[in-house]
């Protein structure tokens, strides 16, 4: 009890941090902008690539759903605190470069950006890692925080961009929100993936070491980014496009191992009678499972809520014995695992109507 009460104590400082650091941008973009309706559009213009963002994240994270208030404590760190900080970090940096080397803006934007940057961005996935640690079953997980983390940022600086560049405003918003959208989101997602694939490791300790690696990653991929692919539109398509693509692929590969994995453990179930092959391959399949919320909302909303409830209690339970089996169990497995068998139970009876 005593650790929940922390837990929650820490969450709330840090969703005010993130709040006062959105209210600092926001004072800083309103003393930008010529006009409130210059700010109001161009918040308008940055909602076009956080929406393209937001969807794709969606998508990724649909299989298991995150806990709402934790993305929003991500999207929160994003917006505020990781963009004020790195605001005035770049900035005092270009300042201090100024009177040091005629390139200070390369240097500022190749070596200080990307060190600043990745480093805030980086340290919002560690702490709700280390502050739900049992919402994260994998490397996709983290790349649901971190992308969210790296919109909230983007989002931001979009803004800030847009203002900064209203002469040229289409080519600005044709660069960030058309071509782009995703470079943020790559970069923090090395450390995302880092810090996700951890929670799988025996050692609990694991996220000391992989984290630096995958911030590494980050870091060098955005010097990479600032420093080469920004200025060449021709190398922008032979090298970003394919990252790109590189990346929906690896997010493919690592929801089709996750997707394997919740299946071995269901069918282990299925042996002891908990499930019938039918419901596996259902819960096991995209297509069997919209096509089971199809039928469960022919039959009324309360089937469709059960049936939304019996997939995700047995994700869950999947989850939890696989992390049992990688020596990552609760001290209450027993429990846990109780809780869940009657949730599937119930929530079974209920969209068949037994109840």
């Amino acid at each position: 009890m005593r650790r929940v009460r922390r837990r929650r104590v820490v969450v709330g400082l840090l969703v005010v941090a993130g709040v006062i650091g959105a209210g600092i941008m926001l004072y800083v973009l309103a003393s930008i902008a010529s006009s409130g309706s210059s700010l109001l559009q161009m918040t308008l213009l940055a909602l076009v690539p956080l929406t393209i963002v937001l969807t794709t994240v969606w998508w990724i994270d649909r299989w298991e759903p995150e806990p709402l208030g934790m993305l929003l404590l991500a999207f929160l760190w994003g917006v505020g605190v990781s963009t004020a900080v790195s605001l005035v970090a770049n900035t005092s940096a270009t300042m201090l470069l100024a009177g040091a080397t005629n390139d200070f803006r390369y240097v500022s934007a190749v070596i200080t950006a990307p060190l600043v940057e990745e480093s805030t961005k980086g340290l919002g996935v560690l702490l709700i890692f280390l502050l739900a640690r049992h919402s994260f079953n994998g490397a996709v997980d983290g790349i649901v925080y971190a992308a969210v983390v790296a919109a909230g940022f983007a989002f931001s600086e979009n803004i800030l961009y847009f203002l900064q560049n209203q002469d040229n405003l289409a080519r600005t918003f044709v660069l960030r929100g058309i071509m782009s959208p995703f470079a943020h989101i790559m970069f923090t997602a090395c450390t995302g993936v880092a810090i996700g694939a951890s929670a799988r490791m025996r050692s609990r300790l694991a996220w000391l070491w992989l984290t630096p690696m995958g911030l590494a990653g980050a870091i060098c991929l955005h010097a990479f980014w600032n420093g080469a692919l920004s200025s060449d539109l021709m190398l922008y398509f032979i090298v970003e496009v394919p990252l790109f693509v590189a990346a929906i692929a690896l997010v493919l590969v690592l929801r089709w191992r996750e997707r394997l994995r919740i299946r071995a453990r269901l069918r282990e179930y299925g042996q002891s009678g908990w499930y019938h092959e039918a419901e596996v391959t259902m819960l096991t399949t995209s297509a069997g499972r919209r096509a089971a919320r199809r039928w469960a909302r022919r039959r009324g909303p309360g089937a469709k809520r059960a049936m939304r409830d019996f997939q995700a209690a047995s994700v869950q339970l999947a989850n939890l014995r696989q992390g049992a089996m990688e020596g990552h169990s609760v001290s209450d497995f027993a429990a846990s695992e109780r809780t869940l068998l009657d949730r599937v139970m119930d929530s079974r009876a209920a969209y068949m109507g037994q109840r």
